[in-house]
């Protein structure tokens, strides 16, 4: 696969001797949508502004698009674009004229049609004589990916697209981040949303107090660190678990009334098969059975505290 972003043996120290980021090695590969989670102060904003030139790193290399960002800044900046946590839009331009003028600062010859496309995508053709500081939060949010796209970068930084965005807006957005990933843009996302991640990415990297703690597909890691969960509705009630049923990873609610089985997704066939044995050898009936399967956040909080 080729290689959008190259990040190795990264550190960025602050004057004050914050720690933010330690021994960071990263690849993000070409036309692909890569998810950056972690809990707030993780280090998350710090790794992609030195990525994209915003804030100095203490010791490591990072390349973008090939390009060494400290050695070739302007070649790398140009392949970027990054749409932040924060709305600083120009709010008194247009939403035409800021589009516009954000293409001209990558030095990238006016092109009107490109702008109207973007637009057009991102629901603001309606918009575009508007001045910015009358659009509504989520409309300002679009506003600030359409100036993103403005020079048609190779890669895509979206911190927290979403946040506070409605769900209508949402759903168009991750429409339109498919789309640029099936023409090859490589995206990188950070997002609170898990559901998002969960839906969109094609890998899943986790930051924790300035390192990366694991990087894997995330149709992997959902099969490796996922579990299931089998609750059985019981005929009656039991006031303690069978001798017999010890040995298993099973739990008996409360008051009695469920029998809660947890076991790895990968080996579920057989332990499930000689649980229902063993109920039925003790004469256990049960009328109900729901299984649950862990959710990526259930993985993200687990592997955050771990």
């Amino acid at each position: 696969m080729q290689t959008d972003i190259s990040v190795r043996h990264l550190y960025k120290t602050y004057g004050d001797g914050f720690q933010a980021l330690k021994d960071i090695n990263l690849e993000i590969y070409r036309g692909e949508i890569f998810a950056l989670l972690g809990p707030n102060g993780a280090g998350k904003t710090t790794l992609i502004s030195i990525i994209c030139g915003i804030v100095n790193l203490s010791d490591g290399e990072v390349e973008a698009a090939g390009f060494d960002i400290k050695r070739q800044y302007r070649q790398a900046r140009q392949a970027i674009g990054l749409v932040p946590q924060e709305l600083n839009t120009d709010s008194f331009e247009t939403v035409w004229n800021a589009v516009s003028f954000s293409r001209g600062l990558f030095g990238k010859a006016p092109n009107p049609d490109h702008i109207e496309k973007i637009l057009k995508a991102l629901s603001l053709w309606d918009k575009r004589n508007n001045r910015i500081m009358s659009l509504s939060g989520g409309m300002k949010r679009r506003v600030m990916i359409a100036k993103a796209l403005s020079h048609e970068p190779q890669i895509l930084f979206l911190d927290e697209p979403t946040a506070g965005v409605d769900v209508e807006l949402r759903r168009d957005m991750w429409e339109m981040v498919r789309q640029l990933r099936e023409s090859g843009v490589t995206i990188i996302l950070t997002t609170h949303y898990i559901e998002e991640a969960e839906e969109m990415a094609d890998r899943i990297g986790v930051i924790r107090q300035g390192e990366i703690i694991l990087v894997e597909e995330k149709d992997l890691l959902m099969s490796k660190l996922g579990k299931k969960e089998l609750r059985l509705q019981l005929q009656h009630t039991l006031e303690k678990l069978p001798g017999e049923l010890t040995l298993e990873p099973i739990e008996l609610s409360e008051d009695g009334h469920e029998l809660i089985y947890t076991f790895d997704s990968q080996q579920e066939q057989a332990g499930v098969a000689r649980l229902l044995r063993t109920l039925g050898d003790l004469g256990i009936e049960y009328r109900d059975i729901q299984t649950r399967e862990s959710s990526l956040e259930d993985i993200f909080v687990g592997l955050v505290h771990e």
